[in-house]
Order: C-alpha cells, then sequence, then structure tokens
C-alpha cells in the first residue's frame, strides 16, 4: 500500500547524485522544470556548473556541489551545501552509478573494489547523511538500484553484484526505518536498460565497443518514476516492462534464466574497437548528455511503468479503448 503523499515538486528541494549526464541530469531538469529546488552533485564540476546555468535560465532554482560519493566526507559536505542554501532537503536521490564489461576472472582487483565504493558505498553515505535531514522533513530516499538487484548479467558480474548490494541495503533501511516509526520513505528503482552515457562510461575490458541489451528505454521514463516516488512514495517501481518479465522470469525459472542469460554477452557488444576502454572509473566522464548513442529502438516510453504509477487513468483509458472498439464493432455489424 503506497504511503501518504509527501509535498508537491514545486515545494520541494532535491539532492540528486550523478547529476551530470543521464538519468540525473534528466532527473534534474524536469524536476527543476516542475518547480522544485534542485542540489546537482557529480564529479564533472564544468559540466554542473552548465547545467545550473541551463536551468537557471529557464526560470529554475539550482545549485551545484562537485562530489565524488565514495567519499564520505564530500557527501556530507553536499548535505550541509544544501541545507546551508536551501534550509532542509526534502528528497535525496542516489543516482550516480558506473559499471565495468569483462569477465568476472580477467578484471583487476582495484577496478572491482572501485565499482563497489562507487556503487554501493555512494549509496550507503548518501542513504546515512541524508537521513537526519528527511527525518526533520518527513522527506523520501530514492535510490537507483537495476533490473540487475534481482538479475545476474554475464560480463556485468560486479555490476550486478553492486546493483544487487544497493537492494539489500535498502531493504533492510526501509525495515529499520519502519521499525523506528520515522517519517521517511524509501524507494528502490528498478529500471531495465535506458539509453544513457552508460555504456560509454563503463570501465572495458572486452575488445569491442558495448551497448545495452535490448528493450531500451529513454532517460525520461525513469526521471517520471523518480518524481513520481518523490511526491508518491512506492516501495519498488520497475521501469520498464522488459526489465520487470526479465526479473519474474528469473524468480520462477532460475536455471532456464540461466540458459538465457549466458547468450546476452553478445546482445552487450558492437562490431567496433572499443572507444574509451578507460572509462569513467577514475575520471569524470563528459557531462551534458542524457542519451546515449544506442544503435538501435530506443522505446519513448514503458506501458507497464505508467500503468503501475497511474493504475486508475491505465485502466481508464484501457476501458475507453475497449469500449470505442467494441462501439465500432457493433456500429459496423449494423451496417453489414
Amino acid at each position: 500500500m503506497p504511503s501518504a503523499p509527501k509535498k508537491p515538486l514545486d515545494q520541494q528541494v532535491i539532492v540528486i547524485t550523478g547529476a551530470s549526464s543521464g538519468i540525473g541530469l534528466a532527473t534534474a531538469r524536469m524536476a527543476a522544470a516542475r518547480g522544485a529546488r534542485v542540489v546537482l552533485a557529480a564529479r564533472n564540476g564544468e559540466a554542473l556548473a552548465e547545467i545550473q546555468a541551463e536551468i537557471e535560465r529557464h526560470g529554475g532554482a539550482a545549485i551545484h556541489v562537485v562530489t565524488d560519493v565514495s567519499d564520505r566526507a564530500q557527501v556530507k559536505a553536499l548535505a550541509r551545501a544544501a541545507i546551508d542554501r536551501y534550509g532542509r532537503i526534502d528528497t535525496w536521490v542516489n543516482d550516480a552509478g558506473l559499471s565495468i564489461i569483462g569477465r568476472l576472472e580477467e578484471i583487476e582487483d582495484g577496478d572491482h573494489r572501485r565499482l563497489f565504493d562507487v556503487n554501493f558505498w555512494g549509496v550507503v553515505y548518501g542513504s546515512l547523511v541524508a537521513l537526519p535531514h528527511l527525518k526533520e522533513s518527513g522527506g523520501t530516499l530514492i535510490n537507483l538500484g537495476s533490473v540487475a538487484s534481482d538479475v545476474a548479467f554475464p560480463l556485468q558480474g560486479m555490476y550486478s553484484a553492486s546493483k544487487h548490494a544497493i537492494k539489500g541495503f535498502t531493504d533492510s533501511l526501509r525495515i529499520e526505518l519502519k521499525e523506528e516509526g520515522a517519517p521517511v520513505a524509501v524507494t528502490l528503482i528498478k529500471p531495465a536498460a535506458i539509453d544513457t552515457p552508460f555504456p560509454a562510461h563503463a570501465r572495458n575490458y572486452t575488445d569491442r565497443e558495448p551497448k545495452l541489451p535490448p528493450p531500451v528505454y529513454r532517460t525520461e521514463e525513469v526521471a517520471e518514476a523518480i518524481l513520481h516516488a518523490a511526491v508518491h512514495p512506492r516501495r519498488d517501481i520497475y521501469v520498464g516492462g522488459g526489465g520487470r518479465i526479465m526479473s519474474a522470469a528469473q524468480a520462477v525459472a532460475p536455471r532456464v534464466f540461466d540458459a538465457v542469460g549466458s547468450g546476452m554477452a553478445g546482445l552487450q557488444m558492437r562490431e567496433e574497437p572499443p572507444r574509451r576502454p578507460e572509462g569513467s572509473l577514475y575520471q569524470a566522464g563528459v557531462g551534458g548528455q542524457t542519451a546515449g548513442s544506442h544503435p538501435g529502438y530506443v522505446m519513448r516510453r514503458s506501458l507497464y511503468t505508467r500503468g503501475t504509477l497511474h493504475p486508475l487513468t491505465t485502466a481508464a483509458v484501457v476501458a475507453g479503448v475497449g469500449l470505442a472498439a467494441a462501439a465500432s464493432l457493433l456500429g459496423g455489424t449494423r451496417h453489414r
């Protein structure tokens, strides 16, 4: 059962990590356009400054704080900057994350640890630093998991492990807050493949350029889900029906999914050699882009996700389509 609604977006202060590109950037732009005051965080200070200026040109309110989420001191500084500027934090979005493409046996231990420092510990630090402020405001914590929180993928083993860990941490934290009676909503977002610069930012151990396995969805679908959760708390939100199907299939028939999953490596590879194999594991990547360069079809929206977020509206639309189809059929019958 969803919790009671929180403040409207135009009354919220929202902190977003990973805000220089992809899902984080799409969420920041959308939140600012809807009246929220946004606090942008990422490693790429130049990109953040440009994004802040863009938001302000369009009449929005934003500040930016250069932050490496793997450093708890920097995450604390991010929270302090938000409080100093806006006086409170209503929603905190832990979006920063990256990946490594390659076989687990071939990847250096240091790279494995760096991925966990960013993906997992970045979420832990962000969550624990944000909690005192969210308890005070009665706010919302939103962590970005993935369909990989439920399903493992070849060539992205440590990424999958980090997203499984995020799910375990988020679920445990939610239970503890519920036991405490804290007025904080906790949502885990589980996107399917999303057309962001994610493949280009990944550290690549293979001899080919990576790509996303289909079906692939637009970043704005995830942003919509995040901002919906900021106002209408949900426990979990899958973005993309394809991801939900994979999660269900793995839960019902794990051995079958293992067999199918072993063929997914090829779906994650292009034919050309890698363009930037070092990725953004240690250095900030190019910012300012929400979309990646996916070579295939990108779905503009997920009817599954829209249906789970707005079930009554979706039911009304489906019923309307059904009535229209029935009327058309009856009309055609009468004219025969």
